[in-house]
């Protein structure tokens, strides 16, 4: 039962990182279309680039304290990105270039955004796998 509980929670932690990658996507696609400056689009994206960062090094850890290795794996790369992204000082959006960017921040963020529907497709295989597997016991 805590094994279900387990993916449960990995899921609800997918489901937030979905939203922060899908608002980074809306903030871009309003900057595209002209309905927010570049000032006001980067420094909405700015807010949420670090929760992002900091939820899936938590979803990562989880996953390794839970005993999920295989998932943890699989968060690895995304993490590994992140990271480096981060020690370049390219995790923030910046201003003055985001029009030239803009085909290129949408890319990474679609990017993320079906790696981690792919996370959350297998989080609710294994969810439903483990209840299953309890139900025979």
């Amino acid at each position: 039962m805590i094994d279900i509980f387990a993916w449960l929670i990995a899921f609800f932690i997918i489901i937030a990182l979905l939203v922060i990658v899908v608002y980074q996507l809306m903030c871009l696609a309003d900057l595209e279309f002209d309905y927010i400056n570049p000032y006001d689009c980067s420094s909405r994206i700015d807010k949420v680039v670090l929760a992002e960062y900091i939820i899936l090094g938590v979803l990562c850890c989880f996953y390794l304290v839970t005993g999920h290795w295989a998932m943890s794996l699989f968060c690895a790369p995304y993490l590994y990105y992140n990271f480096r992204l981060y020690k370049q000082g390219k995790h923030r959006v910046d201003v003055t270039e985001i029009f030239n960017l803009l085909p290129q921040e949408k890319k990474q963020r679609l990017i993320k955004l079906f790696y981690l529907l792919f996370l959350l497709l297998l989080s609710i295989f294994w969810m439903i796998y483990s209840s299953l597997e309890n139900n025979d016991d």
